[in-house]
């Protein structure tokens, strides 16, 4: 029986936030159980495909070309590896002496070079890429996630850039990828001051860009929706009712049989619930004004695909 207490949220990413739009249950299954998830060969070709763009633009512009980002596929999956050799098992099983590991990484070549049918490197020089990016609304809501590459014209325009190894979603389903983005241009917006001119979505799958131009409005209406779900997930955290969403998502997730709509039990929840308490505002703080939010932190290029230690593992 667990005894641990269950901490209502102080941060949210896009990913845990996407996680309780998509299904309560699975926002605890993952952020206060913690329960293990296996790995999964599209999540990690994911990750192989960011970090390959990412190094890509260590080059010099005219040598950043397809076959150069080829190359580096074989040594982004070993360096992945290496920082996490449960992701061996996923071709554990394969008896066809390495073929089934060749044509995984075939297909990472093949994202990767789409990617060139869709934007220029030679032409692109990135203010950051996989930039860290905190900030804290007046709220006490951390706003956490990873930024996977942003553009910043000579005009001083600022453009957000995210690579999606999947399809573009049809027209009416597009607004779940542009939460993401709305999200990240909150952030900045925040920290920064200024709205971002452009979101783009880059989806490898499918070889289409989506793009939307936020204003201000449309990032106010983003903060009000993120507290209002910062709201709901700290009510179900202190009084444990964590619902079950069933969708078509239902069929790949990991804890079907922690699940009650499969016939499941969840583990036992907490006992000992700590109510949510406002955090204290630092002496520094207590002027501050504007449009960027209290506090905020940003870290350079180069960071793990992770999001930070209070609001668990995050997708990219």
């Amino acid at each position: 029986m667990r005894t641990s207490a269950a901490t209502p949220p102080t941060s949210l990413s896009p990913s845990r936030a996407g996680d309780f739009m998509q299904c309560p249950l699975l926002y605890r299954f993952r952020v206060i159980d913690k329960l293990p998830e296996k790995p999964s060969a599209a999540a990690t070709r994911g990750t192989v495909v960011h970090a390959v763009l990412e190094r890509l633009f260590d080059a010099p512009a005219p040598e950043r070309s397809a076959r150069r980002a080829r190359s580096l596929v074989p040594g982004e999956w070993e360096r992945l590896l290496a920082r996490r050799p449960e992701l061996a098992e996923l071709f554990a099983e394969d008896t066809s002496d390495g073929a089934r590991l060749a044509e995984w990484l075939a297909e990472v070549e093949s994202l990767v070079e789409r990617w060139f049918t869709l934007e220029d490197p030679t032409r692109l020089e990135p203010a950051e890429r996989e930039l860290f990016v905190e900030a804290r609304l007046d709220s006490g809501l951390r706003l956490r996630g990873i930024i996977d590459r942003v553009d910043v014209a000579p005009t001083g325009e600022v453009r957000i850039v995210d690579y999606k190894t999947g399809k573009a979603p049809r027209p009416e389903y597009a607004e779940g990828p542009l939460f993401q983005m709305k999200f990240y241009a909150l952030v900045l917006w925040r920290l920064r001051g200024v709205v971002p001119r452009r979101l783009q979505l880059v989806f490898l799958g499918s070889g289409d860009v989506l793009t939307y131009d936020p204003d201000e409005g449309d990032l106010q209406a983003t903060e009000r929706k993120l507290l209002a779900l910062w709201d709901a997930i700290g009510r179900a955290t202190e009084t444990g009712d964590w619902r079950p969403r069933p969708s078509k998502l239902c069929g790949w997730c990991d804890h079907q049989a922690h699940c009650p709509e499969f016939g499941g039990t969840p583990p036992p929840y907490p006992l000992t619930i700590q109510p949510r308490l406002p955090e204290p505002r630092p002496a520094a703080e207590e002027g501050g004004g504007g449009p960027a939010a209290d506090s905020g932190a940003v870290s350079g290029a180069g960071g793990a695909r992770a999001a930070g230690p209070a609001d668990g593992p995050q997708g990219g």
